[in-house]
């Protein structure tokens, strides 16, 4: 398994919630299961009590992305260690479920946590999976969508560092809106073009009665 799917964790986690249109999709325990993905067994541990859990840990990564976002290097990777000393795992090699031609294991790295409950295994995976990200790419790889009132999280591997939205419907929403805005604005100009030749026009006419 790459290490950078593990960044996804918190992104998954981060956007099950999105503030400014007041959704929240993490309300059940179903919910809590749902965000581990193809991890069915780590999914099995999760409880009601892991509704709450997650819901905190959410707020911390929520605040990593918000303070990358906004340019502060500094507290996202301090806020993003103490996610890292309060879960952490056990990096392993695996090659499981991964074969070349030959049969042979793909030997990979694979993170190994060891929970009291779902919630620290899933936040130590996430964290974990951010901070690899971070540090290979850059803090300003962590985005939020600046498509209003999206604000979704995001990780940005584009190749010339351009990543500016979550998703292709929020770029498109987006480049929409700006376009619409544009247009309102020539026809604003154009309007107030036309208003002020109309009344030089008539300055004109007055002043040569």
């Amino acid at each position: 398994m790459e290490l950078a799917y593990y960044s996804d964790y918190a992104v998954r986690l981060v956007n099950s919630e999105e503030p400014a249109r007041g959704k929240d999709t993490l309300t059940s325990v179903e919910a809590v299961r749902d965000l581990f993905g193809g991890n069915s067994s780590a999914a099995r541990r999760a409880t009601e009590a892991d509704v709450t859990r997650f819901r905190s840990v959410r707020g911390r990564l929520r605040a990593v992305f918000e303070a990358a976002d906004g340019g502060d290097e500094t507290l996202a990777v301090d806020l993003l260690n103490s996610l890292l000393l309060e879960f952490p795992v056990s990096p392993q090699i695996s090659g499981h479920d991964f074969r070349d031609d030959d049969g042979r294991p793909l030997w990979h790295m694979h993170l190994a946590d060891h929970p009291s409950n779902a919630t620290a295994g899933y936040a130590a995976i996430a964290a974990m999976g951010l901070a690899f990200h971070l540090t290979e790419y850059g803090v300003d790889r962590l985005g939020l969508c600046e498509a209003p009132p999206c604000r979704n999280a995001y990780l940005d591997t584009s190749t010339n560092r351009s990543r500016r939205y979550c998703s292709d419907r929020c770029a498109t929403r987006a480049n929409v809106a700006a376009y619409r805005a544009r247009k309102r604005l020539e026809a604003d100009r154009s309007q107030s073009t036309g208003l002020a030749a109309d009344s030089a026009q008539r300055t004109t006419a007055n002043s040569e009665r």
